[in-house]
């Protein structure tokens, strides 16, 4: 078998670029600390690389929600903080006001100051983020979520539900809550609120205290409704109406002044003071009952308008302004109760932001170990085939020189 001259020349230039092109893919990897620089260089690795990556810059993109999500909460608990101070305030004023010493113009004084607390709660109910945004107005937050009507009373106009953002693949969570959640609930189980009426020419001054949970296992306890009806000065009848609006009234009963009445099958009590007059009523609701008040702004209304009104030499009317003071009392501190219970949610919210960080954090550790182990260069070893390579390309070149170099002319 002959071997022509021209086939050695393109078996040695084959064999040198074949090293030479080795040689540079090294040189590649070591430039670019990467051990697959090009799909073709594993494209096994490069396609798992791949998915590595996307679900790191996805774990990426809930670790910059989580940020977002704990600047509204931290918001939201410091405005609520600030509310939580109001209330209290504004139930240690209501406090002093029922002092009988006072005059109508302390009283006035007081109502003054509580209105001041009332439009500090309304401007903290109609805060904005810092991207200009309503923090207690749910998906409306383009406009103040509270704004007095054509009355002067504070209503609602923001969404009922409450924004919400992706923090991690499988948790939507709450990043605010509604203005209607915080000001105009009340949360189960804050026992009842009781509110009297006098009747039209009504010559009576009674006046309650309370109502008391006596025994909350007694069925009916928390549903059903109270309505103490008055048919003389200390005779009245309670009208018991249950869920489903179906009322019984109950046998005719009297009255001591400053002694409890119990109610509901002792699962209530009430104490009463003064006299009534035919007609007057006491209705004693369960506290998140649908009629009865549940807005902080209706209850500091009330209370402001009670405050403003000249009382002295009016026995009616210092009646109707111990009574509102009372549920005014009453329904504050339920208010505050829902206030103290949105608290603790956000507390709790802002727990598990940093439970769900520590996991991304190992998350992202785990993606880059992969991706490490998938397309980064040892550099130990890659240097060591560098030179080796060097060495390879270097001994192709010298063979080729010296294959060039040969001729049958040498030989003549």
């Amino acid at each position: 078998m002959r071997i022509s001259t021209q086939v050695m020349f393109e078996q040695s230039m084959t064999s040198m670029n074949r090293q030479q092109s080795e040689y540079l893919k090294i040189g590649q990897q070591i430039a670019s600390g990467k051990k697959v620089v090009r799909p073709s260089d594993d494209p096994q690795a490069a396609s798992r690389a791949v998915g590595v990556a996307q679900a790191k810059a996805q774990t990426q993109q809930y670790a910059d929600a989580r940020i977002s999500a704990r600047n509204a909460l931290s918001q939201e608990e410091s405005v609520l903080n600030s509310v939580t101070d109001g209330i209290s305030s504004a139930k240690n004023l209501l406090v002093q006001a029922a002092s009988d010493t006072l005059s109508d113009a302390d009283r006035q004084s007081i109502g003054s100051e509580l209105r001041g607390i009332y439009e500090s709660l309304l401007g903290q109910a109609n805060v904005t983020d810092g991207n200009g945004r309503y923090l207690f107005g749910g998906y409306k937050d383009d406009a103040p979520p509270f704004a007095k009507n054509a009355a002067g009373s504070a209503t609602y106009n923001g969404s009922e539900h409450s924004r919400e953002q992706r923090v991690d693949a499988s948790r939507l969570m709450p990043v605010s809550d509604s203005g209607k959640t915080i000001f105009q609930s009340v949360a189960s189980g804050n026992g009842h609120v009781a509110t009297a009426s006098r009747a039209d020419g009504s010559e009576g001054n009674l006046t309650f205290k309370g109502p008391n949970r006596l025994d909350s296992t007694q069925p009916g306890y928390g549903e059903n409704t109270y309505t103490l009806q008055f048919t003389g000065a200390n005779e009245f009848q309670v009208v018991t109406t249950d869920v489903n609006g179906t009322s019984t009234t109950g046998p005719t009963r009297t009255f001591e002044a400053g002694q409890s009445i119990e109610i509901g099958g002792r699962a209530i009590s009430i104490t009463l003071e003064g006299s009534a007059d035919i007609g007057d009523k006491i209705t004693v609701r369960p506290a998140d009952h649908d009629q009865a008040n549940k807005n902080l702004f209706q209850t500091l209304e009330t209370a402001i308008k009670a405050l403003e009104t000249p009382i002295e030499g009016k026995p009616g009317v210092q009646a109707d302004f111990r009574n509102a003071v009372s549920t005014s009392m009453r329904e504050l501190d339920n208010s505050l109760d829902n206030v103290l219970t949105v608290r603790a949610s956000v507390g709790a919210r802002l727990n598990e932001l940093d439970v769900v960080d520590t996991v991304g954090s190992n998350r992202m550790l785990n993606y880059e170990q992969t991706l490490s182990d998938l397309v980064d260069l040892d550099y130990s070893k890659a240097i060591s085939e560098y030179s080796m390579s060097q060495v390879g390309l270097q001994a192709s070149q010298k063979a080729f020189m010296g294959l060039k170099n040969m001729s049958l002319f040498d030989m003549l």
